[in-house]
């Protein structure tokens, strides 16, 4: 079983529904989700939010928390998770905002930098992953969605969600 069946499993088991806003991971996230059988009964949506202004429109992210942060930041990532969550009435929202590269890095947020949310049940985490610059495009993408699948099957598993951050 691969984490995707995994996480989809989990969230039927639990009656759980996911919605997903993605920036730097273009839909895939939720294109794995979709690959396993039974997607339907726990995936809510999914949207690229690709643009600042989609995600203010489809996340409900603040402009001011983008200028102030800028799009790839947890402050966005956070928004965009509870935006997506509360917008299509999801026990959990994750989100994606990131660097996939070959270009756009900077000093401060290099190749490779990916800001998550997480959203469960009332409960924001944000986290950023620090993936290894050196990564193709496809690659980053693959493990920012890979990733985040790990942490919520583990934070399900054990409900730790319910006392502590799913990126402990």
């Amino acid at each position: 079983m691969n984490i995707f069946e995994e996480l989809v499993s989990l969230l039927i088991e639990k009656q759980m529904t996911i919605a997903s806003a993605e920036s730097c991971t273009g839909g895939l996230f939720a294109s794995h989700i979709v690959d396993v059988p039974d997607a339907s009964r726990v995936l809510n949506a999914s949207v690229v939010t690709y643009s600042n202004a989609s995600k203010v429109k489809y996340a409900k992210v603040s402009y001011d928390t983008i200028e102030k942060f800028g799009a790839v930041s947890e402050q966005v990532a956070g928004e965009m998770a509870e935006g997506i969550a509360e917008e299509t009435s999801a026990n959990v929202g994750i989100s994606f905002s990131g660097v996939a590269g070959p270009s756009g890095g900077n000093s401060k947020k290099p190749i490779g930098t990916v800001c998550v949310g997480c959203y469960i049940e009332g409960k924001l985490w944000t986290h950023t992953f620090h993936l290894d610059s050196n990564l193709s495009r496809t690659e980053i993408r693959e493990q920012s969605a890979s990733l985040m699948a790990e942490h919520l099957v583990k934070i399900l598993k054990t409900e730790e969600y319910l006392i502590k951050s799913p990126f402990e």
